[in-house]
């Protein structure tokens, strides 16, 4: 095998010297002078240098920060959660009472825990009175999980949902109903809320609706939130027993709200 010798050529490069360079801005400082070829080359202001680094990770930070902030609108935005809800958080949620505390400390654990939790597609029903922070809570749970994970949640009342898929079949949706129950099925996290606002018994169609949301999740282990002013008992009978069993499954967590309305109170 042939090896070729790499040939120096003598003189192309000088040791570097230490010499004293001077900045307009901070003075003298120590240099290295560096000659290849004859070209001088010049060590510059270590100040200057450290300076110029700190703005280049303000700028980066700056601009991760805004990517943050517009993928956190979207998220939002793809959220649905209602112009009175959207601005819910744990701290705006007033708990006078043991009842009260322990709620919100289960709703902050649950989204604390959500990696678990969504491992194990374990539900979590906010049933009882209206007016006492249910949807507050299921909300609060929502934007805590999408603000520090990449995790997304989406918040429905099944009365819209079941208007919007009507709208399919008579063509007035740009959706279909297989849309419709796909962007229920892949979030993160569903918030189904006002189940069993109708006294009346319901209909196939709500029942065949709920279902197919509730399964598809149940299948794909997606935890649902429900949020309902019925209790335990009448929560099964309105969305039916095969709904009541896939949510059951997991370790299902439930929250009673037993206390009075709250509306018009501050925090609520």
């Amino acid at each position: 095998m042939r090896s070729d010798k790499i040939v120096s050529m003598p003189g192309a490069t000088q040791a570097p010297q230490q010499t004293t360079g001077v900045c307009e801005d901070h003075g003298q400082f120590s240099q290295k002078l560096t000659v290849i070829f004859g070209k001088e080359f010049r060590t510059t202001c270590p100040e200057c240098q450290r300076i110029h680094a700190e703005e280049e990770k303000t700028r980066s930070q700056a601009h991760e920060a805004a990517l943050a902030q517009l993928h956190m609108a979207q998220k939002l935005g793809a959220a649905l959660i209602p112009k009175r809800f959207a601005g819910k958080t744990f701290a705006g949620y007033i708990a006078d009472t043991a009842e009260q505390q322990k709620a919100l400390k289960t709703c902050i654990r649950y989204a604390a825990e959500f990696k678990q939790i969504a491992a194990a597609g374990r539900c979590l029903l906010l049933l009882g009175k209206p007016g006492t922070g249910k949807t507050h809570l299921s909300v609060a749970v929502a934007n805590e999980i999408m603000a520090k994970s990449s995790d997304t949640a989406v918040y429905r009342t099944i009365g819209s949902v079941l208007q919007a898929i009507r709208a399919t079949y008579d063509h007035t949706s740009d959706q279909s109903e297989s849309q419709i129950l796909s962007s229920l099925i892949s979030p993160s996290l569903l918030i189904l809320d006002e189940i069993g606002v109708s006294k009346e018994k319901p209909s196939d169609f709500e029942l065949t609706t709920l279902f197919a949301i509730i399964n598809g999740r149940y299948e794909e282990l997606r935890p649902t939130v429900i949020v309902s002013n019925l209790d335990a008992k009448a929560l099964a009978s309105a969305i039916g027993e095969r709904c009541a069993d896939r949510l059951r499954e997991g370790g299902v967590i439930v929250i009673p709200f037993e206390w009075e309305s709250q509306r018009g109170k501050e925090g609520f």
